[in-house]
């Protein structure tokens, strides 16, 4: 008997109201069959038809609720004009400044990347990179107290708690003092933090002006896929200082008690950078400004006339080790229908020729990415990854794990970066001229459902620093065979390839 008609019958509903529901249920899947598929890859296709297909009770609802990556409805309008304000801005800047020289073949991946964003290479000036978690507290407390005009702070996670006390009474203080100080945070990113109750609580009783990103309130009309997140970190001072990075503003044990019991504590990064660039990173913070209050901030203007860099900070050869390197932002996630961050892996990683250094706490790559990993180490380039020995998050845990057989049998060398700490630095370095530094993991929520942002770094005394982290991570990882992998229990695989399928549920 068919299993439809089979499941029907055992219902105490009338015969007219069996087939009813019965044509109901063929008519569903016959239309998800040509549906489904429109503008999504494969895998994420075939794993929507199966949950649709074999449990339409629930596949179906899910799909209507989560099925749509992008942003829609009020939103979609208001993201597309802020967009466009950004392209209008940056339309008279050339792709690559005429002072910066990049390394032959590296000027088409800098045109995807503007034709993808309308952002194009700009010059700017390395000032450092912060692997320590305090430090970097620290140095960022630091440039809020020098600033002048305006701060803006957009961070995925926020709490005001003992390790963050003193950036936010900076952040207070300076707008007392007549600064223009902006937060963005995202909503439902920072919800269960502890931290962010009192942050908020704070921050209102203050000059600080406060929006929450993607925030969700069916009562006043506002709601979306409730599973997309603006996940970019980002702090501006005056248009001119910058951080991008991983780290977020809160504890290093992200408040939490187990964490703490566990000695478990996140390990990121942030980049210090000044000059042309941070205008870039200023025209992001104003694009999701706009899209969050409708309020159209300087910074638009700004990038519009061109903001000269200061005397001998121009020019210089990234290549050679010079003070100024050559940067590009790219940001990417609902906004962008084009993937800008997948693709500017991707095509970075073909182009490799001796080298590849991906650190990333959750490797859950896409077919094309996972191609091009695995092809880079058949044609000879060493190729390492460096992932959290446990990730934090249970099912991407399991979801990467599945891909770690298919790497090690192409001859990456996997590096699983000793627990209890977590590994969360998000980095990729191509050779000795190129990285990527900023906010996006390789997994599918990074490509498709958050709002992530990279910076594309070329030449100059950042990569040398970048390796140097990386070589740190090193000595604090050990190494996984490919004999010891296949040897690991049968159960454990099983949940390692049940999430890998729900990954692809996007």
């Amino acid at each position: 008997m068919n299993p439809a008609v089979d499941r029907l019958a055992f219902l105490p509903f009338p015969d007219g109201v069996t087939s009813a529901l019965l044509i109901t249920e063929y008519a569903i899947k016959i239309l998800a069959l040509g549906m489904v598929p429109e503008n999504r890859q494969p895998s994420s296709s075939q794993a929507w038809l199966l949950a649709i297909l074999f449990i339409p009770i629930v596949g179906v609802p899910l799909f209507l609720l989560l099925g749509n990556p992008y942003i829609t409805g009020r939103r979609h309008v208001i993201q597309a004009e802020a967009n466009r304000l950004y392209e209008e801005a940056l339309e008279k800047w050339p792709t690559v400044p005429d002072s910066v020289r990049i390394p032959p073949g590296v000027r088409t991946v800098l045109e995807m990347n503007r034709n993808l964003t309308a952002i194009p290479c700009m010059s700017g000036e390395f000032v450092g990179l912060h692997s320590d978690y305090a430090a970097s507290l620290a140095t960022m407390t630091d440039a809020v107290r020098t600033a002048r005009d305006h701060v803006h702070i957009e961070f995925y996670a926020q709490s005001w708690d003992d390790e963050t006390d003193a950036f936010f009474t900076a952040a207070v203080e300076a707008a007392e003092r007549g600064v223009t100080v902006r937060v963005l945070v995202d909503h439902l990113g920072s919800l269960r933090y502890r931290g962010f109750k009192v942050l908020r609580r704070r921050l209102r009783h203050s000059p600080v002006e406060l929006h929450l990103m993607l925030p969700i309130n069916p009562f006043v009309g506002r709601f979306r896929r409730p599973d997309l997140r603006n996940h970019r970190k980002l702090l501006i001072v005056d248009g001119h200082h910058g951080f991008i990075g991983s780290q977020n503003l809160i504890a290093r044990n992200y408040g939490s008690p187990r964490n703490t019991r566990l000695g478990r504590e996140w390990v990121d990064l942030m980049m210090e950078v000044r000059g042309e660039i941070v205008q870039a990173m200023n025209g992001v913070f104003a694009v999701d400004w706009y899209s969050e209050c409708g309020e159209v901030i300087g910074t638009f203007e700004e990038l519009s006339r061109g903001t000269s860099v200061p005397a001998g900070r121009a020019g210089g050869d990234p290549t050679a080790g010079d003070p100024v390197s050559a940067f590009q932002l790219v940001p990417s996630g609902p906004g962008y229908r084009t993937q800008p961050n997948l693709r500017m892996f991707t095509q970075l990683i073909g182009q490799a020729v001796d080298r590849i250094r991906i650190v990333s706490p959750y490797f859950v790559p896409d077919e094309a990415l996972l191609h091009a990993v695995t092809s880079a180490s058949y044609r000879g380039v060493d190729v390492e990854l460096f992932v959290p020995e446990h990730a934090d998050q249970f099912m991407v845990h399991h979801a990467q794990r599945s891909y770690y057989r298919a790497l090690l049998e192409a001859g990456v060398r996997i590096h699983r970066f000793r627990s209890p700490a977590v590994l969360h630095t998000k980095m990729l370095l191509i050779d000795d001229y190129g990285g990527v530094v900023g906010s996006s993991n390789m997994d599918q929520r990074s490509f498709n459902l958050n709002f992530e942002i990279s910076l594309l770094v070329l030449g100059g005394e950042a990569l040398a620093e970048m390796n140097d982290a990386v070589d740190a991570y090193l000595e604090d990882s050990a190494p996984l065979g490919l004999e010891t992998w296949q040897s690991r229990p049968w159960p454990g695989r099983y949940v390692d390839n049940v999430a890998r399928l729900s990954s692809a549920l996007q």
